[in-house]
């Protein structure tokens, strides 16, 4: 064992790869020895490999930062994550479940409203909602399904056991580093694969491609699909430029887009208007289209609600699926499934205080130093309060807002979550860690084969997010293994 690996304590922690008696979990075991094996220049060499093949395949994320956007390397660490797929073919049933039910959920409040009228959901947090799009009623879209792709945020608690933190169904992003964590993988540690059987995740692409056609209103052997983007100063355009050549799609912006007076929207292009039959939107709702939404809008598409809504094209994610897209939603999933399912829920969720109801917000405020608290649509790691790790004067700032606005707050236990090893400053260190698999759903569905493994890559931290300082992993599902 190489000097890197020799102080490595797991503490208390339930740690991915390493069991309290410091012996590699099963799963992991011939990866761990492989590591362990490789000299302390060997692995600041594949370290060096991968900061270098990141650069050379232009991985990069953007920063956006009061003095303008900073473009920025993709930070990855070359330990991966190793999952039995035994565990995860349990987790992966529990997203399935729980996207079905999403998918019902938004339905119903675009529609009859049974879910409200049954008063399982208090109905002034969803129709006061500002996620909450009143253009949208009265649409059902192709099989009912609003939210076409859903990233889950996943973490293990002490117990090892899978949480489900948040579901992402507007815009969620990380797929493509997902898969670019793999083929970084794969260049500098290529011999970790010679004897394991992991699932593959390059065929995403071409499962996202599948699910988009599904939805196409004309019967057409290659329907014409497009990725929307805001631009090349989005902060995952180059996600989108990826997914847009990996699908053979156009990368558009809303300018390249035309609603005729058929209702039909057009693709501009030096042959004439091509008509699009699918538009996987990756812009917020709210600009895309200046005659429902936002009139100053110069980065939707005018008329494209009204395409929508005569069924000429469709949208993936739909418009107003982001309306169970909130922190304060998300604590009545449960129930969700329960109600539209007449199932239980295969996958725990975080329990959640609602700073709405008075009785979670006395408990809330009187335990900031315990908790995290959460703004209700907030994304990216930004207005959390971690309480352990707060200020006196931070946890004043929080509890002002809470008083002034219950309802934009949630709060949450602070979870142990767990750890895996990470090459940090030429010595392997446990670091926190979530996970963000990936849902498709259209005439099928789907569950990536693990998912984006983010990390906090300052010790004890438990923020992973890129924009807030974190790294990320590659993730394995292994066949083979228990």
């Amino acid at each position: 064992m190489n000097e890197s690996w020799k102080s490595y304590q797991a503490g208390n922690f339930f740690d991915e790869l390493i069991t309290p008696a410091g012996q590699p979990r099963t799963a992991a075991r011939g990866a761990i020895r492989l590591l362990q094996g490789l000299s302390v220049q060997e692995m600041a060499d594949r370290r060096a490999a991968a900061e270098l093949a990141i650069r050379e395949m232009g991985i990069s994320f953007t920063v956006y930062t009061e003095g303008g956007n900073i473009d920025r390397a993709w930070p990855f660490d070359i330990i991966p994550r190793v999952i039995s797929a035994r565990q995860w073919q349990a987790v992966s049933d529990g997203l399935r479940q729980r996207s079905r039910a999403l998918n019902c959920f938004i339905d119903d409040i675009y529609n009859k409203q049974r879910i409200l009228a049954d008063g399982i959901v208090p109905a002034d947090i969803v129709l006061e909602s500002a996620n909450y799009k009143a253009p949208c009623a009265g649409m059902s879209p192709r099989y009912g399904v609003w939210a076409h792709i859903c990233g889950s945020d996943l973490v293990r608690d002490g117990d090892g056991r899978f949480y489900v933190l948040e579901d992402n169904l507007r815009v969620p992003s990380g797929v493509s580093y997902m898969i670019e964590n793999r083929e970084i993988t794969k260049r500098v540690l290529p011999e970790l694969f010679e004897n394991y059987s992991i699932l593959p995740l390059d065929d995403y692409p071409s499962r996202l491609y599948g699910t988009l056609a599904s939805l196409s209103p004309r019967e057409r052997r290659r329907p014409c699909i497009v990725v929307l983007t805001p631009g090349i100063y989005n902060s995952a355009y180059f996600e989108h430029a990826y997914l847009a050549q990996g699908m053979g799609a156009e990368l558009v912006e809303g300018s390249d887009l035309l609603v005729a007076d058929d209702d039909c929207v057009y693709m501009r292009t030096v042959d004439g208007p091509l008509q699009v039959d699918v538009i996987y939107r990756r812009i917020d709702e709210d600009f895309m289209d200046p005659e429902v939404f936002r009139e100053d809008s110069a980065l939707g598409v005018p008329g494209l609600m009204r395409a929508w809504k005569a069924g000429k094209v469709a949208i993936a994610n739909a418009p107003g699926s982001g309306v169970a897209d909130d922190k304060v939603i998300y604590a009545f999933v449960p129930e969700m499934i329960r109600y539209y399912l007449k199932e239980k829920p295969l996958l725990a969720s975080v329990p959640t205080y609602l700073c709405m109801r008075e009785k979670d917000r006395e408990y809330v405020l009187n335990n900031l130093d315990k908790l995290v608290v959460k703004p209700a649509n907030e994304s990216g790691g930004y207005g959390i309060m971690v309480g352990p790790h707060s200020t006196a004067a931070t946890r004043r700032e929080f509890a002002a807002l809470i008083e002034a606005n219950p309802r934009n707050y949630v709060a949450q236990p602070t979870l142990a979550l767990s750890t895996a090893p990470t090459y940090i400053d030429d010595a392997v260190e446990p670091r926190h860690l979530d996970l963000r698999p990936f849902i498709l759903q259209g005439k099928d569905s789907w569950v990536t084969p693990g998912g984006l493994t983010r990390v906090a890559l300052v010790k004890g931290s438990l923020v992973v997010n890129s924009s807030q300082g974190g790294g990320s992993k590659d993730t394995w599902i292994v066949e083979g293994k228990t």
